[in-house]
């Protein structure tokens, strides 16, 4: 096995290994600029980010390193919601938000503007540009080829490997059940599209010819070269950096996927969308409605205040406490110090 392939030379990486884009903080110009630099590629979660604000972490993350590094962000139109609905889902928040003491108005905005990110990233030009949620318009993908920014596709199902390669993607994210965080489906339901890891990757590249980086429930070296064994040519890990020094998540998050059992769970009670996490306190009492939830971004923007101010109280009960199934095993260091662990297992799993 080698860890010289197709995609490393692409990407411009020495190591086969993509720290993931975390929506929620996790990725800091420093954790970022810290994988890059340590032969990884470093990835800026820019979702939830205004297009002034992406522009600002990436000049941070230039300043400290000038090796390649990714831009993720959401594909998602802005949602029109019925006013009722949101209505009803508000009053189900207010006794949350009355136990934390906090009084907050609805949100001003559901998410920020797609088209508005996407045209920051292009004039940016990082060296890739990741996509979640959904599949870019054609003539989206030809400008950012144009600009000479390499695309990459977050897949969930094999049949959305397909609609990437049709596209004229660069690569895939092949994201597994295990993974922490948001479900990527955008193609059926996501019930539909919960495949072990090593089985999607399998699947994807019996349809498609694009190079997979594999994604879900990877916390070491020995995972990572199981991984490249069977076909992928980079993998991704997210859980893994969410306790590294250079991690932006809030003490009490961190402390909590310290003491983690390794029971994680599947829900649409934070976001409206599923996503894996810790089971807490929020959860069992917001899942008593979630047939009712709205759909990502509108109980997203919802559960922001209620988020934001266990954060501030660390309060780990009414945090979504997104991580993977592999969190059990995870190893506070810092990030460049993790990723030389990992590479000194890979090189032990004979990856070198």
């Amino acid at each position: 096995m080698t860890l010289d392939n197709t995609l490393t030379q692409l990407l411009g990486i020495s190591l086969p290994i993509v720290q993931a884009p975390m929506a929620g903080g996790a990725t800091t110009p420093a954790l970022v600029a810290a994988a890059s630099n340590a032969g990884a590629l470093g990835s800026l979660a820019g979702s939830a980010l205004s297009p002034q604000t992406i522009a600002e972490r990436v000049s941070s993350i230039r300043a400290l390193t000038d090796r390649p590094f990714a831009i993720n962000l959401f594909v998602q139109p802005i949602p029109s919601p019925d006013p009722s609905e949101v209505e009803q889902a508000w009053q189900r928040l207010a006794p949350l938000h009355e136990e934390l003491g906090i009084t907050p108005e609805l949100p001003r905005q559901w998410c920020q503007p797609f088209e508005e990110q996407l045209e920051t990233v292009l004039e940016l030009r990082p060296a890739v540009a990741s996509f979640t949620f959904g599949i870019l318009e054609p003539h989206q993908c030809q400008r950012l080829h144009d600009a000479g920014i390499l695309v990459v596709g977050n897949v969930t199902h094999p049949q959305e490997a397909e609609a990437w390669q049709a596209l004229g993607a660069d690569a895939i994210v092949a994201q597994g059940a295990q993974a922490g965080g948001h479900r990527g489906t955008f193609i059926g339901r996501c019930e539909d599209a919960l495949f072990d890891t090593a089985e999607l990757v399998e699947a994807c590249l019996d349809v498609a010819a694009l190079p997979v980086i594999a994604a879900g429930g990877v916390m070491d070296g020995y995972g990572i070269a199981a991984l490249l064994a069977i076909g992928a040519q980079a993998v991704q890990l997210g859980t893994a950096f969410l306790t590294t020094t250079e991690s932006g998540i809030c003490d009490a998050w961190k402390q909590a996927l310290l003491e983690a059992s390794g029971e994680t769970q599947l829900t649409r009670a934070f976001s409206g969308r599923f996503a894996r996490g810790l089971p807490n306190r929020a959860m069992r009492i917001l899942e008593k409605n979630e047939a009712s939830v709205p759909a990502y971004p509108i109980q997203n923007a919802l559960t922001g205040a209620l988020r934001a101010a266990a954060a501030q109280r660390g309060d780990a009960d009414f945090l979504s406490l997104w991580a993977g199934k592999g969190v059990a095993r995870i190893r506070p260091m810092d990030a460049e110090e993790l990723i030389a662990v990992l590479a000194a297992e890979l090189e032990q799993a004979g990856g070198a």
